[in-house]
């Protein structure tokens, strides 16, 4: 949601912090506040905006905060490290990417967050159908947090694949004796949630008042995903086919491909007609560090975390960008990839080739190899000028699913064969100049890695397509065991929930 957010997240966020889900004593801290919210709050349409509001919070969690889905994502993938000042900056990120994650190091956040926002959407969802407005505006509200929550599972449950599942509020006294579900029936739950979201969300929005809502599209853009995931791979070309029209053409909810690449990465150039769902970003929050990861922070994190440390500039012809802290460098594997490809430059930032000229400088970080994530480099022209401290009010957004994603889903959906996968191929590849090669399910998974780099993709892609433990055995990828997060010790302590296999 773009306009009225933080008037309304202030409200939302005093009511509802602290009453997400954890299984650990910190829950039960909260009992009193819970039990207010769910007898007092929802009385009218505004407080319900704000509760809508609090539920699509979370979805900050890809860019926002440090412990943040990109940074974590990227640093286990073969394309990144994690970086940082020194081997122990972020131990989550470098026992990730190393592969030595125990149930201590596991950042609790990727667990709770995430189930904050699911403790948001159970709440809301029990509280619209008595709240006094518009039946309609009710339905619309409905979808919305039923999507929101199918996201928020789909998050959990790729990462640790054995999770509770809560489709209503719990009583902090039962919180003890939840136990975690089969995989398939939270994907049950996530395909129910999006089918039943679907009908009642809107094709297109008002872009200059609603931007960031969730429209049909971006439900059945993210439908075709879980089916993906599922090997659902009929229904998911289905559902692809609708979100993406015809390719390289304007689909039926106005989603096409931006003519130039390195557009899609402009701070400004906020929900274009290539984004599907996306995470909103700004510098209005005034963020200090005592804001930072608490939620009440709205700017994005991963802006500042991949950018080069002490980075100086000597040469007016050198990037105009400002200092970061060096996390999730580019691998020299994905560095070759990419070197020759028309879409290098807005996505590598080889600091390497600038200081070997003289041109800029910097202090190389942990695991440095002297290329940088260029689609997220923090600017000079985007820190901030307003109150707040400026490193954590960047203000670029960050797309969860994007067309071209999409594109390239749903041409591995229909086998990678075929003229429409050929020509889902073809259109990704067009857009930036390059030629057609022929299709199948290896050209299609190549695209995705050079399309896609830096955004979070590639460790799924490898994990469910069985690739992991063949391509990221030189980290220490276990099979087995690597393929899911271990659950956070937080979590484990005197709850019934069982830790996932080898881990401890």
């Amino acid at each position: 949601m773009k306009l009225k957010k933080y008037k309304y997240l202030v409200v939302a966020g005093a009511l509802i912090t602290g009453t997400f889900l954890s299984c650990s004593n910190d829950y039960l801290d909260v009992e009193a506040k819970g039990q207010f919210l769910s007898s007092t709050y929802y009385a009218n349409q505004s407080q319900a905006f704000s509760g809508l509001v609090a539920v699509y919070d979370v979805m900050r969690k890809n860019s926002g905060g440090f412990d943040n889905m990109l940074a974590m994502m990227n640093s286990g993938s073969d394309d990144h490290y994690a970086g940082g000042g020194n081997a122990s900056d972020g131990q989550g990120l470098q026992d990730f990417s190393g592969y030595k994650m125990n149930s201590i190091s596991m950042p609790n956040s990727y667990w709770s967050d995430h189930y904050q926002g699911i403790f948001r959407a159970n709440i809301l969802l029990l509280k619209l159908p008595d709240v006094p407005m518009d039946a309609s505006l009710i339905s619309r509200y409905t979808a919305e947090t039923k999507a929101l929550r199918a996201n928020y599972y789909f998050n959990l449950v790729r990462m640790f694949k054995n999770i509770p599942l809560l489709t209503a509020p719990v009583d902090p006294s039962e919180m003890y004796s939840v136990t975690q579900a089969n995989p398939e029936d939270v994907y049950a739950q996530i395909e129910k949630d999006l089918l039943e979201a679907i009908p009642a969300l809107p094709g297109t929005i008002d872009k200059a008042t609603e931007a960031g809502r969730f429209t049909k599209g971006a439900a059945q853009a993210l439908l075709g995903k879980v089916y993906l995931y599922e090997g659902k791979n009929a229904l998911a070309a289905a559902q692809f086919a609708q979100v993406n029209g015809t390719p390289g053409a304007t689909s039926q909810y106005g989603y096409s491909l931006l003519a130039n690449f390195g557009e899609l990465w402009g701070v400004s150039n906020k929900f274009n007609s290539e984004s599907i769902l996306e995470v909103a970003h700004t510098n209005q929050s005034l963020a200090g560090w005592g804001n930072w990861g608490s939620g009440t922070d709205e700017g994005n994190s991963y802006n500042v975390m991949v950018g080069p440390r002490t980075y100086s500039r000597n040469n007016p012809s050198a990037p105009d960008i400002a200092a970061g802290w060096s996390f999730n460098p580019i691998t020299q594997d994905l560095y070759d990839l990419l070197k020759t490809d028309p879409r290098f430059n807005a996505t590598v930032l080889d600091m390497k080739a600038l200081k070997a000229a003289g041109d800029a400088d910097y202090i190389p970080g942990n695991q440095d190899t002297g290329y940088f994530l260029r689609k997220f480099m923090p600017t000079n022209a985007d820190v901030t000028t307003l109150a707040g401290d400026a490193v954590l009010n960047y203000r670029q957004n960050s797309y969860v699913i994007r067309l071209a994603d999409t594109y390239l889903m749903e041409a591995e959906a229909l086998g990678g064969t075929g003229a429409r996968a050929q020509a889902l191929l073809d259109a990704v590849r067009a857009r930036v100049g390059l030629a057609s090669v022929p299709v199948s399910l290896n050209a299609i998974m190549a695209e995705r890695r050079l399309e896609l780099a830096g955004e979070g993709h590639r460790w799924f892609d490898l994990v469910r397509t069985g690739k992991a433990a063949t391509v990221l055995a030189s980290r220490g990828f276990v099979a087995g065991k690597n393929e899911i997060f271990p659950i956070p010790y937080k979590e484990l302590e005197n709850t019934k929930i069982i830790q996932n296999p080898n881990y401890n």
